[in-house]
């Protein structure tokens, strides 16, 4: 199969995302930076997960002012989606936080399972995720509008490091599980 210039710019971009959040996840995991005891307790653990879910919240904030906004001050999109046809700028802001949506929604779940499955010493992987979550964020929305290939590193800042976690979370639950059965 051969890839076109915007696919292998794209493939580089997600790549290059899927070697960050891997450091991202193993740092925050392995050297503990914010040296959270061995033994923290459960308000401890919501107290990180809550805190680091704010900052998603905040670039969701952001993204539902900057189409407010834009609707505001546009009389063609004043009256919303469902009632005219969008312009060219509203399209792109209403897909910017359908997708800023949709990874928000998929980080939240994740850490907060991080932050009660995992050992505690694990849990500074998840403000680092969620710093990951912002960069990449304002990183895609930057590079939305050039195309796929400028768009993906910051597609796979905030996307992989929630994958990641997602899969080590599988791996130690089922680990966990059948260690209880044997």
């Amino acid at each position: 199969m051969v890839l076109t210039v915007e696919q292998k710019g794209t493939l580089l971009g997600m790549l290059s995302g899927l070697g960050v959040a891997l450091v991202v996840i193993v740092f925050g995991s392995i050297f503990n930076p914010f040296n959270f005891g061995q033994t923290l307790d459960n308000n401890e653990r919501l107290r990180v997960a809550i805190s680091s879910i704010a900052l998603l919240c905040l670039v969701l904030t952001i993204c539902i002012g900057r189409l407010a906004k834009h609707r505001f001050f546009t009389p063609a999109d004043i009256n919303g989606s469902g009632l005219t046809q969008a312009t060219a700028q509203a399209k792109i802001l209403q897909a910017l936080l359908q997708n800023t949506l949709e990874q928000t929604t998929i980080a939240v779940i994740i850490y907060n399972c991080w932050a009660f499955l995992m050992p505690s010493g694990w849990l500074s992987a998840v403000p680092i995720a969620a710093l990951s979550f912002v960069i990449g964020r304002f990183l895609f929305f930057y590079g939305y509008a050039k195309g796929p290939a400028a768009r993906a590193f910051g597609f796979a800042l905030t996307f992989y490091p929630s994958v990641l976690m997602l899969i080590i979370i599988v791996i130690q639950t089922m680990t966990t599980a059948y260690a209880h059965i044997v």
